[in-house]
Order: structure tokens, then C-alpha cells, then sequence
């Protein structure tokens, strides 16, 4: 029935009233599997109440397409494993399923990108994208494009991310209120990411008055970065009581290298990582590590894309997550 300005209802109109996403909708108006009964009655019932028909024409196109969302991701980063189940279980209940692309060593991000398109991906979500914001954006005017975990000033894709440097704040604040003072940082290079908890790192410093305690030691986001990082730290005429490290991946190499040279953690050295990747829960890690809560990332990402898809929004947006620190057993006071 159309409303008072004459507009026959659209999905949006149902999903509005129902309280869902346009993709849940979707689902339950073509009985797809997925939405619980719950939901279907009042997806159901919303369609009813505004009257709402199918375009028939509208549905003769979807037909053709795809319904599948490209992943593109470091297959060597646990991190992004984790939001792939994530993404996986999101995109299942808007209505669509992934394709994942890699990049490896052999595979740089443009080539596993054009795997996606050559899949007919209807849009693209990129986990931790290094490629500089320009080429991102070129990309976006080609399809919609999700961006996770980094900032992308003036791209037309949307973007979904946490704060990277509060989370490093925090984690700079967690240690200082167990009486650390020299608490050192491994850089993770080049890229928006590194900068962001770089720069949390040293504001954090500054505002406790540790400005004269810094050290970021120059590494990047692998397990190589905190093997090599625990050489410098051993070269210097003593350690720090606690080191954050810029990820997990590095946090793990620095673990080990600091155990096989004899260095307990967390009684000579305190360690501390981010991500909260399935790494830093083992128990035989147990990481203190600031969690990006995967799970709402994913759900986000997955959001967005259905929204430029179903409804065909442009205007970009950016979703700002607010990190936690999960404290384990890597941290505790400083040597005496």
C-alpha cells in the first residue's frame, strides 16, 4: 500500500518496522534459512501491516546476482582467521556467503583482489588492508568495499575499525598502575595501523609523565619483529620491566624469544600484546592483549556491505569500536 506521500513500502520500510537489517528481511520474504521463528513472524507481520509486495522485476535481477561478499585477508594473521568465522556467520544471516582471497608471499593485495571481482563479488571486505588510501579508493568506485581495522581518510568505502590508540593507551595505563615505569613499545612499521597505536603509545607515555622513559624499538607485525625485538632489548644495559607489543604475532615471538634465553615473564619482564587473537588465550601464552571484539567487527562489516547492497546507500560510513585490555598472566608488578 503506498504511503501518504504515494511510495509503495520498500524493504527498508519493513525492515524499520520490524527492527532487523534489510538483509534479515530479505531472507525471510524469499524463506531462506537462518532467521529464527521469532523473527520470521515479525518480519511477517511488518510486510503485512504496510503492505509491502515484492518487485517483481527487482527480484528477476536479483536472480542474477551473486550473493557473494569477498574476503580478502592474511592468511598467516590468526587475527583475521578469527573474523572470517566471524564474517562467515554474519554475512550467513544477511543473506549472502564469502569468498575468501589471500594474501601471501607469492600474492600481494591487488592480485588477490582481482580474484575477488573475477568471482563476481557483489562487495569487497578487507581485513587490514596495506595498500596506500589512494588505490583504496579506486576501488571502492568500482564496488561497495569494507574496510576493517584501519582508518581510510576520504575513501568512498566504508570503514569499521577500533581505536587503535586508546587500546595501546590502555594498555600503557594497565602497566603503569602496576608500578611500571619503563615500559617499552614494538613498533609495527609502516602502515595507519602501526601509526595509530604508535601514537597511543607515546601519548599514553607523555600523559602519565614517562616521556623520558619511552622506547619503541622498531620491529613490524610478525613473530620475526619480537624475536628480533628481544635481541635489542638484550643488548642494552638492562631490560625494561614490561614491553607492549604491536600485536599478538610479535608478542608470541618476543615470548619465545625471551623463554629460550632464559627470561621469565612476567617476573624479570612483563609482556603485553593486542589483538586478543586466539594466540594469547592458549594457556600456555596467556597473553594480557587488548581485544578489537572480532564479533562485532564482523557483524558491522557484514552490516554495511548489505546496506550499500539492499539499499543502496553511498554516502560512506565509519564505525569506531571502543577497545578492552584482557588482562592475563603475562602482567604483573615489577621486579623488585
Amino acid at each position: 500500500m503506498p504511503d501518504q506521500q504515494g511510495r509503495r513500502p520498500r524493504l527498508s520500510d519493513v525492515a524499520a518496522r520490524a527492527g532487523v537489517s534489510a538483509g534479515l528481511v530479505s531472507l525471510v520474504l524469499r524463506n531462506q534459512p537462518g532467521p529464527a521463528l521469532a523473527t520470521r513472524t515479525r518480519v511477517l507481520a511488518a510486510a503485512a501491516d504496510l503492505g509491502y509486495r515484492a518487485d517483481r522485476t527487482a527480484s528477476l535481477l536479483a536472480r542474477r546476482r551473486s550473493r557473494h561478499l569477498g574476503v580478502l585477508l592474511d592468511v598467516r594473521n590468526a587475527f583475521h582467521a578469527e573474523l572470517v568465522t566471524d564474517l562467515d556467520a554474519a554475512a550467513t544471516r544477511a543473506g549472502y556467503d564469502l569468498v575468501l582471497s589471500t594474501v601471501t608471499p607469492g600474492r600481494d593485495e591487488d592480485s588477490a583482489a582481482g580474484i575477488l571481482l573475477d568471482f563476481r563479488c557483489e562487495a569487497l571486505i578487507l581485513l587490514g588492508p596495506e595498500a596506500p588510501a589512494a588505490r583504496l579508493a579506486a576501488l571502492a568506485r568500482q564496488l561497495p568495499v569494507v574496510i576493517v581495522g584501519r582508518r581510510v581518510p576520504g575513501a568512498a568505502a566504508d570503514v569499521v575499525r577500533a581505536a587503535d590508540d586508546q587500546g595501546v593507551a590502555e594498555a600503557v595505563g594497565h602497566l603503569a598502575g602496576l608500578g611500571h615505569r619503563e615500559i617499552a613499545f614494538v613498533d609495527g612499521g609502516r602502515g595507519t595501523i602501526a601509526s595509530d597505536r604508535r601514537r597511543g603509545y607515546r601519548r599514553a607515555m607523555r600523559g602519565l609523565g614517562l616521556a623520558a622513559q619511552m622506547l619503541v624499538i622498531p620491529g613490524d607485525h610478525t613473530e620475526d619483529s619480537g624475536v628480533r625485538s628481544a635481541a635489542v632489548l638484550a643488548a642494552r644495559p638492562r631490560l625494561p620491566t614490561a614491553v607492549i607489543a604491536s600485536n599478538d604475532r610479535c608478542a608470541v615471538g618476543l615470548l619465545d624469544a625471551l623463554a629460550r634465553s632464559g627470561v621469565p615473564v612476567p617476573a624479570a619482564v612483563s609482556v603485553a600484546g593486542y589483538d586478543d587473537s586466539t594466540l594469547a588465550r592458549l594457556a600456555h601464552v596467556d597473553l594480557t592483549s587488548v581485544s578489537q571484539d572480532a564479533a562485532s567487527q564482523a557483524a558491522h562489516a557484514a552490516t554495511l556491505a548489505a546496506e550499500r547492497l539492499e539499499e543502496g546507500r553511498t554516502t560512506p560510513r565509519e564505525v569506531v569500536l571502543t577497545p578492552q585490555l584482557v588482562v592475563r598472566g603475562s602482567t604483573a608488578p615489577p621486579r623488585t
